[in-house]
């Protein structure tokens, strides 16, 4: 029996913390109001501290205000259980305490019967190490995860909250960067987006920022022309990228169009920085999981260096859409999945059964709860996907080929 819920979000932002947040509340409110809830406060950081707070019946009654709003109200953290030496270190648990046992006991301490992680790979495979601890421990407890990332890169989910509306705001983010382009001749424009390991955010960004060019009118006898404000090289960490090539192209876009407009995954080209920083002896900053803070190392920027003096480039200018994109309230389409998503995690924890709920590749893309154990993060975006071919060569790119990892 269900006696109290606890809900937490973790990891980056994604423009559906706070919808789906709702939507677990309204829906444990409509079939199960006696229950009582708890949301920790800044992900597994405030489960391990115990600190939370109480979804009081006015939070209840007023809890559609919610989706007005990114970000998540509750707050976020990076934070992963199995890591002992990190949580020692920012003073999450005490020397010689195992991360793990301390979230358990905080669990059985508050009562917990049903504990909702709301995250991404990282957050969710931390879930998955929390409920075979608990497990294994005959704590009586179900954890019951929604996937959230941007990159939508979670095996096996077709598809993670979030990332449509991400791809929608990074296409609007651009649709008043790319206006940049006249600001001065011979311009170069690199948009960076969101991406560690995955392109799918680069990429469906570009194909919506390119349906939003289709629909516009162009009057290019007043230099207001579709050539200068479309995407002429798009990168990705699974595609093979020839930089002395794609100079050689670009040079000739930027005599014939006058600028050049590159949209980046932010995760192209990591490795190639990262061997030049450790070679030069310089340490590269990572995070609890191990993975490259991204934001320090600028991929943007090495790209921008890179490309303006090969292109012949007077003027750069490099624009990161990741914040921007990630803090959006969900769109309409997010929306429908997302409550759909909220129901069935709801009926799946009142009949204590754990997992994950999300579209199942492995299983018709059917909205299915996935076992924790084939839970995995870091999926490549499929290069081979028509509607990608097609926009690769629509923009004058090679045939994509894998990149060698």
């Amino acid at each position: 029996m269900v006696n109290k819920v606890g809900l937490l979000t973790a990891g980056g932002f994604a423009p559906c913390l706070s919808s789906a947040i709702a939507g677990l509340i309204k829906r444990y409110t409509e079939v199960a109001p006696d229950i009582e809830i708890i949301a920790y406060r800044h992900g597994y950081q405030g489960l391990l501290l115990g600190d939370s707070l109480p979804v009081t019946q006015t939070a209840r009654d007023n809890i559609d205000v919610l989706y007005n709003f990114g970000g998540s109200p509750i707050g976020n953290s990076r934070v992963k259980l199995t890591n002992v030496k990190d949580a020692v270190k920012r003073g999450l648990v005490k020397e010689g305490e195992n991360p793990l046992e301390v979230a358990a006991r905080q669990l059985v301490a508050d009562g917990v019967d049903v504990l909702h992680t709301i995250g991404g790979d990282d957050t969710n495979t931390t879930a998955a190490d929390l409920a075979a601890y608990l497990a294994e421990n005959s704590f009586d407890l179900c954890v019951v995860g929604l996937p959230k990332t941007i990159d939508n890169d979670i095996v096996p989910i077709r598809q993670s909250l979030g990332a449509w509306t991400a791809a929608d705001q990074a296409s609007i983010f651009a649709q008043n960067i790319i206006a940049e382009h006249n600001a001065a001749s011979r311009e170069l424009i690199i948009h960076e987006i969101m991406g560690r390991s995955c392109g799918y955010l680069a990429a469906e960004t570009t194909r919506r920022y390119r349906a939003w060019l289709d629909q516009q009118q162009w009057l290019p006898e007043i230099g207001l022309s579709r050539e200068a404000w479309d995407v002429h090289a798009l990168y990705l960490p699974e595609v093979h990228l020839d930089v002395q090539a794609e100079a050689a192209r670009l040079s000739k876009v930027m005599d014939e169009v006058g600028n050049v407009n590159i949209f980046l995954s932010e995760g192209a080209g990591v490795n190639e920085i990262v061997e030049q920083l450790e070679s030069a002896g310089e340490e590269v900053p990572r995070d609890a999981f191990g993975h490259v803070q991204i934001d320090k190392i600028n991929p943007g920027e090495w790209f921008g260096a890179k490309f303006s003096k090969l292109i012949g480039a007077e003027k750069t200018m490099v624009q990161k859409s990741g914040y921007f994109s990630r803090s959006a309230k969900s769109n309409a389409e997010d929306l429908e999945l997302i409550n759909r998503t909220c129901v069935l995690a709801v009926d799946a924890a009142l009949a204590g059964k754990p997992g994950v709920v999300g579209l199942d590749e492995e299983n018709n893309d059917e909205l299915s709860v996935i076992a924790f154990p084939r839970i995995a993060g870091h999926k490549p975006f499929d290069i081979t996907q028509p509607w990608f071919i097609e926009l690769a060569q629509d923009i004058g790119m090679p045939k994509p080929e894998a990149a060698v990892h």
